[in-house]
């Protein structure tokens, strides 16, 4: 549904170069509450090369007071995030792209061309710094240890001694999955000083997803790669995989760097620090 007539906020998805390909992309492109996004540029001499990505969204739909309840509306938010993601991701296919949160508002266009003129050359340097880099999210999952054959044991004494091996032969090979989990991480460590510019830690992934899960989740990193490094970095994740069967690395992406545009509680970090 296109946004109502009435008064607007001007809702910002992210900083681009000015780029003319963007004349094409955004032409058919549609954001949040169904409004067409356009391109928001500074003019004049000594403006810096970027601009916003931006819809025109209703007063009355994204107001301050009305957002409080639209966030506890799951639907209404998971259908925003999605085309808020939709857009970032559809320019991230065609030019440098640094993603703003989810409902970064402005109250009309000129405050927003305040606003990227004021923060316009830090703007810059973050997009010279991601050019030619994509986001690829990696996890490390611990597998479930099988529960032991009775059958393939040695005939205990009794049923009492035959528990107690069968508990201990499952605790060995938990412990035996954890320390593979480690020794993934090590060697993805190894990996991330050879082919990534940056990398941030999240929390693991936990909840419903969580449960749906092969596993436990107990790493869950994002690394910033080069584009000409993201080949070798994915194969050599596809071999600590391999060599490790008590873990499941998932390896997603390539993303419009999420990560490492955006405010987070863990810095980006520069590869070759300590991961744990």
């Amino acid at each position: 549904m296109n946004a109502a007539a009435g008064p607007t906020l001007v809702y910002v998805y992210a900083v681009t170069p000015p780029a003319p390909v963007l004349e094409g992309v955004l032409a058919h492109l549609t954001g949040v509450s169904g409004s067409p996004v356009t391109l928001l540029a500074p003019s004049g001499e000594g403006s810096a090369p970027v601009a916003f990505v931006v819809s025109d969204v209703p007063y009355a739909d994204w107001a301050e007071d009305m957002l409080k309840h639209r966030f506890e509306d799951l639907r209404w938010l998971e259908e925003t995030a999605r085309a808020h993601h939709l857009v970032i991701e559809t320019l991230a296919a065609h030019i440098t792209v640094l993603p703003l949160r989810m409902a970064t508002l402005y109250q009309d266009r000129t405050r927003a061309l305040q606003a990227l003129q004021l923060q316009g050359q830090e703007f810059a340097t973050q997009l010279a710094r991601l050019s030619a880099h994509t986001e690829y999210g990696v996890k490390i999952y611990v597998r479930p240890a099988a529960e032991p054959d009775p059958a393939a044991a040695p005939a205990p004494a009794t049923p009492g001694k035959a528990y107690l091996q069968a508990r201990r032969a499952h605790h060995h090979a938990r412990e035996d999955h954890y320390r593979q989990a480690q020794s993934a991480a090590d060697r993805i460590a190894g990996i991330a000083q050879d082919h990534a510019a940056q990398y941030v830690r999240h929390a693991p992934q936990s909840g419903p997803l969580a449960a749906q899960a092969d596993g436990e989740n107990v790493l869950n990193y994002a690394f910033l790669v080069p584009d000409a490094r993201a080949e070798a970095f994915q194969a050599a994740l596809h071999e600590v995989a391999e060599a490790l069967p008590g873990i499941r690395l998932e390896v997603t992406g390539p993303w419009a760097p999420y990560s490492f545009a955006t405010a987070s509680a863990t810095p980006p970090v520069p590869p070759g620090s300590p991961m744990a």
